[in-house]
């Protein structure tokens, strides 16, 4: 794994002999939102806590990048590990979801990076109703003036 000074510069450092590249540990973390999206079964992102929370919500407001909420990344020289949150939709098999999670991540990082996915740990912190959604008239608020 990266040594200390690395892993305070957040970024991924990969030498071959025509020179060096740095990755941001954010870059790697957008891949993996992104890819976790991309697998059917799974409806959004699950939060990994208060601090995720407000990052989200400081991201929806200055309408930055894609969102890496839910997802942790530890990047070392040569090897990922991975944690994710994830809301899930209802009737789904969740295994096999996991398993497709790990499987699309380990392909897009390692294609995209070069980097080698040592584990990914994957929290369901929700599942999905399509139904409630449907079902959920949206409430506007009353105008407060005329």
């Amino acid at each position: 794994m990266a040594d200390s000074k690395e892993q305070q510069r957040g970024t991924s450092e990969l030498v071959t002999k025509e020179g060096k590249t740095h990755i941001a540990n954010e870059v790697v973390a957008k891949i993996v939102a992104l890819a976790t999206k991309e697998i059917a079964g799974v409806h959004d992102m699950g939060s990994l806590g208060f601090g995720d929370a407000l990052t989200g919500l400081a991201q929806r407001a200055a309408k930055t990048g894609q969102s890496t909420q839910g997802v942790q990344v530890e990047v070392g020289e040569r090897e990922v590990a991975i944690d994710v949150k994830v809301v899930v939709e209802y009737g789904v098999s969740i295994p096999q979801v996991a398993t497709a999670i790990r499987r699309n991540l380990a392909s897009r990082i390692n294609t995209m990076t070069g980097l080698t996915v040592k584990e990914v740990n994957i929290d369901v912190s929700g599942l999905y109703f399509a139904e409630e959604a449907k079902e959920k008239p949206v409430e506007r608020p009353e105008p407060r003036v005329a």
